[in-house]
C-alpha cells in the first residue's frame, strides 16, 4: 500500500492542522505523529475543561510543557462564560503558554446543555464578554474553533460583528450545526458566505479525508490559512509524510507502545490505550487482523496479534 499522495506536487502547501479528539490524542499520540509523520503545522489538545470548579487536573497534566517541547501545539479550552474562560486561561498561562484556542464546536449534549461548545454560539453576549477577556490579555495569541451554529446557520453571521474585532490568529470552522454532530454533509454554501463576511483569517475543518479533499477546499477558497484534519489523519496518520503506512504506523506504534507500558498499570488500562491506537486503522488492516488487535483481552494476546502483521 503506498502512501497517498497529493495532487499539490510543485504548489506550496497549505497550511494543516490535526484536530484533538478527546481519548486519542494525547500528548503521547501528537509527539509519536509529529516525530515520525509530520507535516502538520499545529496539533491542537483535546480541550481543557472545569471538573469540581476547577481546571481538570488530567487536562493539565497533558499540556504540560515539558511533554509538549518539540512540537507545535495549541492548547484548547472550552467554556461557557467570561469567568469560566478567564479562570481555564489563568491556568494555561501559568502552565507555560501564551497561545489559547477556545472550543466554540463542540456538539456533545452534556456539554451543549451547559452552554459549552456549540452551546456557546447561540449567546452574542457571552461570545462578546469571552472576546472583552481575550482584549484584556494581550500576551496571548487566540484563536477560535466554531460550528455554523447549534439550531441554524445564522448563528455564526450575528456573531461575525464580534469576531472580526477579536484579536484572533484565525477563526476555525466546521461547517455543521451543533444539532447534527457528525451527521450528514458539510454545508459548504454556508462556510462560504461566511468566509465572504469574515475578516479574520479562515480554517475549514470537516470531512478531510485525504490530500485531494484539502486540495479541493484550497482552490475553492485560495485566501484561506489553511484546514483542520482530524479523523482523515487518524484513520491515515502517513498521509502528509509521503513515507510508507506501514513504517510510519510501525513507528509510531512502537513509541506510544513503549511509553504506554512505563506509564500505566495493569492489562485493562494499557490495553484501553493501546487499542485506541488501532480504531481507526481500518483502511490498513484486514479484518481478521483489526479484530484480533481489538479483541485482544491481555497484554500476551495484543502482542501475539501485533507480531502477526509481520511488518509491526
Amino acid at each position: 500500500m503506498c502512501a497517498i499522495r497529493s495532487d499539490m506536487e510543485g504548489t506550496e502547501k497549505p497550511f494543516v492542522a490535526f484536530a484533538p479528539l478527546q481519548g486519542y490524542t494525547d500528548c503521547v499520540y501528537r509527539r509519536a505523529h509529529s516525530e515520525v509523520a509530520g507535516g502538520v503545522g499545529e496539533y491542537y489538545t483535546p480541550f481543557v475543561r472545569m471538573e469540581g470548579g476547577e481546571p481538570r487536573r488530567k487536562d493539565l497534566r497533558d499540556i504540560d510543557l515539558g511533554r509538549n517541547g518539540g512540537v507545535p501545539t495549541v492548547p484548547q479550552v472550552i467554556a461557557r462564560d467570561r469567568d469560566e474562560f478567564a479562570r481555564l486561561c489563568d491556568a494555561v498561562q501559568a502552565a507555560g503558554w501564551r497561545r489559547v484556542d477556545l472550543n466554540m464546536g463542540c456538539p456533545f449534549p452534556m456539554q451543549v446543555k451547559a452552554g459549552r461548545g456549540s452551546g456557546l454560539l447561540a449567546s452574542a453576549e457571552r461570545v462578546a464578554a469571552i472576546g472583552e477577556e481575550m482584549k484584556q490579555r494581550s500576551e496571548v495569541r487566540f484563536s477560535v474553533k466554531m460550528r455554523l451554529g447549534q439550531e441554524d446557520a445564522e448563528e455564526c453571521m450575528r456573531l461575525l460583528p464580534i469576531l472580526n474585532e477579536l484579536p484572533l490568529e484565525h477563526v476555525t470552522m466546521h461547517p455543521r450545526l451543533g444539532k447534527q454532530q457528525y451527521k450528514g454533509v458539510p454545508d459548504k454554501d454556508a462556510f462560504g458566505r461566511f468566509v465572504e463576511g469574515c475578516r479574520q483569517r479562515v480554517v475549514y475543518n470537516g470531512d478531510l479525508l485525504s490530500v485531494e479533499d484539502v486540495a479541493e477546499v484550497m482552490q475553492r477558497w485560495p485566501m484561506l490559512k489553511g484546514v483542520m484534519m482530524g479523523r482523515g489523519l487518524l484513520a491515515r496518520p502517513w498521509m502528509l509524510s509521503g513515507k510508507e503506512p506501514q513504517t510510519v504506523v510501525q513507528e509510531m506504534h512502537t513509541r506510544v507502545y513503549e511509553h504506554v507500558c512505563s506509564v500505566l498499570q495493569g492489562d485493562s488500562q494499557i490495553l484501553a490505550r493501546l487499542h485506541a491506537f488501532w480504531e481507526y486503522q481500518t483502511a490498513l488492516l484486514d479484518k481478521k487482523q483489526y479484530k484480533a488487535i481489538m479483541k485482544s483481552g491481555s497484554l500476551r494476546n495484543y502482542r501475539a496479534a501485533i507480531a502477526a502483521l509481520k511488518w509491526c
